[in-house]
């Protein structure tokens, strides 16, 4: 049995869509904005902008002196308005990621939608609400604050 759970963020910055791209286009980027107990590192990534098809390799801590291999492809890239990074090998039975650039007032808004799935059912539903979503919150939450800290908020937007 499988069970696709959802996590959905949508924020504003104060930024223009090149400068949005640019950022997130650039996979090693990510270790910036992930919180530090998570001793995330990029081990491989080619160099320059992101493409479809590109395979990225990453270490996560899972739990305090606990790294596992991640394993992501990015697919479906379009410049300057959206992309998807999907596991092909880590923590989980499904990651699919979603990335949405919007230029708007003063800035770009910009969402996340996830779609995910944890291994080991029905074990992996019991960590679920006691350990993953929590934790899928703050980095996602520490993603926000290092992102507005970074690049500034459109103030009156409603993310």
């Amino acid at each position: 049995m499988i069970k696709v759970h959802h996590l959905f963020q949508e924020q504003t910055l104060a930024l223009s869509l090149e400068e949005a791209w640019a950022f997130f286009a650039t996979p090693k980027n990510l270790d910036e904005i992930t919180p530090p107990e998570l001793s995330f590192e990029t081990v491989y990534c080619a160099e320059g902008e992101m493409f479809e098809g590109q395979i990225i390799t990453y270490r996560v801590g899972i739990f305090p002196g606990v790294k596992v291999p991640w394993v992501t492809e990015i697919r479906s890239v379009k410049p300057r308005e959206s992309f998807i990074d999907e596991q092909r090998a880590g923590p989980y039975r499904l990651w699919h990621h979603r990335h949405v650039f919007t230029p708007i007032p003063g800035g770009v808004g910009m969402t996340d939608e996830v779609h995910y799935a944890l291994p080991f059912w029905p074990f992996g539903e019991l960590a679920h609400g006691i350990l993953v979503k929590p934790k899928l919150e703050r980095i996602f939450a520490f993603r926000r604050e290092e992102l507005e800290k970074r690049f500034g908020r459109v103030e009156g937007q409603g993310c």
